[in-house]
């Protein structure tokens, strides 16, 4: 059992290396002989380790990720769809637009014009959210370890993965003051299967720490941020998130950049009432 086990974690850290590469270099040629020699995999069974992994084969993931970047990139930027092609790797608009009317169902001319909304409105709020006033900050870069999760949000385990977070603070002496609960979610519910999204769990250290198992290592970059204060339920951050995009974010002069949300946790949701729970939400911008 426990070689097994081993097993998995090896291979969990190997594919942490690769999808984080993936995630920083859309822009770029990405190859499966290239993310091979990275994995340190066999290249024969290369394709069939990673497809057991992210549950779809290497290829589609690279072009779903990709796509939804767009789609991000379409809706809350200023670029353009020949700007945007290019940043998220494809040759020419037009490779991107057959795509992504393959994938939505919609050509990305018509998604900016507003023709189909993959996020949805918040009109159906039962409840006011306490969001204060966005503060704009810029963040130093910051060291972390992290879990990574995939799933839908309702049954992530979350626990388990900041157990093993604060485990690994405990094994390699890590512990200092100012250690920080960061939650990065990466996909849109709206727009990604439930099944194939993507959140990492990380603890901000300032002690140098070693990859271990399912456990990573890796840097926040350092960059400006529109910051939100929201008290209550993590069940309604998708409301929040649905304020920060379709109110906040559509009407300020600011355009977002090429990075995923931020999130912050202040106090512990086991010792917290639910409707006091205090949530940082960090906004990359330009």
């Amino acid at each position: 059992m426990s070689k097994k086990q081993s097993n998995k974690e090896f291979y969990t850290e190997r594919l942490n290396i690769i999808t984080e590469f993936i995630n920083d270099n859309l822009d770029s040629k990405l190859t499966l002989s290239q993310l091979s020699k990275l994995s340190h995999f066999s290249t024969f069974h290369f394709h069939k380790i990673m497809k057991a992994l992210l549950k779809e084969p290497i290829g589609t993931y690279i072009v779903r990720t990709r796509l939804e970047k767009a789609a991000q990139l379409i809706q809350y930027s200023n670029d353009s769809i020949e700007q945007i092609a290019y940043s998220v790797g494809y040759e020419t608009p037009s490779s991107l637009s057959k795509q992504f009317k393959k994938h939505f169902g919609i050509s990305p001319t018509e998604y900016r014009n507003g023709k189909m909304t993959i996020i949805k409105k918040s009109e159906n709020m039962n409840t006011k959210l306490d969001i204060k006033k966005a503060k704009i900050v810029t963040l130093e870069e910051k060291h972390a370890i992290y879990v990574k999760l995939q799933g839908s949000y309702q049954k992530l385990d979350f626990s388990g993965a900041w157990e093993k977070l604060w485990s690994m603070v405990k094994t390699q002496k890590l512990f200092t003051a100012g250690i920080e609960h960061i939650g990065i979610p990466y996909d849109d519910p709206n727009m990604t299967d439930a099944d194939k999204i993507r959140y990492d769990a990380c603890l901000v250290i300032h002690k140098e720490a070693k990859a271990e198992g399912d456990v990573g290592t890796k840097i926040l970059k350092k960059g400006k941020f529109a910051m939100f204060h929201y008290t209550g339920s993590y069940k309604y951050l998708s409301e929040v998130y649905d304020y920060i995009f379709n109110e906040w974010l559509l009407n300020n002069a600011y355009e977002l950049r090429d990075e995923p949300v931020r999130e912050k946790y202040r106090n512990n949701p086991q010792r917290t009432e639910e409707s006091k729970l205090k949530t940082e939400i960090y906004l990359p911008i330009k």
